[in-house]
C-alpha cells in the first residue's frame, strides 16, 4: 500500500522516504493516466493512481472513433473499462479529490481529501483546467489583485486581508494555506452552496458576487445585494483543481492555460510529467492514451535512473 500521512513532512522516516523514492502517483483516472499507469505497473514501479470522478470522459454519450470498438461504448464504459484493466495489472487506486502539490526537493507530496501522498514522480493527467466564473472585472486584476495560487502568490499578501473564491475542499486547502500569512480570511461562495465544511474561524458569504472593483488594482468585492468587502486580494479556487493549478504552484512552465511538455511528456520539473487534454492540442481520448504511454515510460526511465 502506499504510504501517506497526515503530520509534517519533517517526520517521515528513511524507510518511508525509500518508499517514496520507488514510487509513481498519477493524477487523474481518464484515458491518459490510465495509459500511464499499464506502463508504469507493468514495469514493476509500485503505482498509485488518485481520482474522484470520471471527468469529462463520464459525459460522452457514445464512443465510436477509437480503435478496437466493435460497438460504441458510452465514455462513463471505456473509463471504467481502463480503471479495472489498470488495477488488474497492478496499480494502487484511490479515490479521492486532490487539492494540492507540492515537491521538497527529493520527494512529491500529493494533497488529497483523504490524506497526503509521496512519490519520486508525478504524472499529471487531470484534463483540461476548469475555466473560472464570468464575474465583472474578475480577469482585468488577474495579476493585481486576483490570483490562482496561493502557495505562489500568498507571500505578496502578508498581514492583509484577502478572500478565497470557491465552495469545494480545494478552496479550504487554500484558504488554510493563506491562513498563515494574511491577517484575515474570507470564503465566498459566488451563491454556491459548500461542498465541504469550514472552520468557524472562516467568515462564509454566500451570495453571488457582482463584480470585483478597484482603480489601479483590486480593493472591493461587491455583490448582489448592494453589500461589499474590502480586501487586498481574491484567490480563486473555484471547483476543483485542474492540471495547470498543480503545475503552477511548483512553479512548472506553463502558457496560454496549459502544461508546457517536452517531447517526453516531461515537465520544467524533473520528476514531474503531464499528459491529456492539460498539454493542449486535440482533445481526443486516442491523443490521450498516447501521451499516458509516453509519460509512463518516461517515468519509468526516470525513476530507474535514480
Amino acid at each position: 500500500m502506499l504510504y501517506y500521512r497526515h503530520i509534517s513532512k519533517d517526520n517521515i522516516s528513511i524507510g518511508e522516504k525509500a518508499m517514496a523514492d520507488k514510487r509513481v502517483i498519477i493524477i487523474g483516472n481518464g484515458p491518459a493516466g490510465i495509459s500511464a499507469a499499464l506502463y508504469t505497473s507493468r514495469a514493476g514501479i509500485p503505482t498509485t493512481i488518485i481520482g474522484k470522478d470520471l471527468g469529462s470522459l463520464n459525459k460522452a454519450e457514445k464512443i465510436e472513433n477509437y480503435y478496437g470498438l466493435t460497438e460504441p461504448v458510452s465514455g462513463k464504459e471505456l473509463a471504467l473499462i481502463g480503471i479495472n484493466q489498470a488495477k488488474r495489472v497492478g496499480a494502487e487506486y484511490i479515490e479521492a479529490q486532490t487539492v494540492g502539490l507540492s515537491f521538497d526537493g527529493e520527494n512529491f507530496g500529493v494533497q488529497t481529501s483523504e490524506g497526503e501522498y509521496f512519490a519520486k514522480c508525478v504524472i499529471i493527467a487531470t484534463g483540461s483546467q476548469r475555466s473560472a466564473p464570468k464575474i465583472k472585472g474578475l480577469t482585468g486584476f488577474e495579476g493585481k489583485g486576483v490570483s490562482y495560487c496561493a502557495t505562489c502568490d500568498g507571500f505578496f499578501y502578508r498581514k492583509k486581508d484577502v478572500a478565497v473564491l470557491g465552495f469545494t475542499e480545494y478552496a479550504l486547502h487554500e484558504a488554510d494555506e493563506l491562513s498563515h500569512i494574511a491577517s484575515s480570511v474570507t470564503v465566498i461562495t459566488n451563491g454556491e452552496t459548500e461542498t465541504t465544511a469550514f472552520p468557524d474561524h472562516y467568515k462564509v458569504i454566500r451570495t453571488k458576487i457582482a463584480s470585483f472593483e478597484g482603480d489601479e488594482k483590486l480593493e472591493t468585492v461587491r455583490f448582489t445585494d448592494g453589500t461589499e468587502i474590502k480586501c487586498d486580494g481574491v484567490f480563486v479556487a473555484y471547483g476543483v483543481a485542474g492540471s495547470v493549478d498543480f503545475a503552477r504552484k511548483l512553479g512548472a512552465e506553463t502558457e496560454n492555460n496549459k502544461i508546457v511538455v517536452n517531447d517526453e511528456m516531461s515537465s520544467s520539473i524533473p520528476g514531474l510529467f503531464a499528459a491529456g487534454d492539460c498539454t493542449g492540442g486535440m482533445m481526443q481520448v486516442a491523443k490521450a492514451v498516447y501521451e499516458g504511454a509516453r509519460a509512463g515510460t518516461s517515468a519509468v526511465k526516470f525513476i530507474r535512473s535514480k
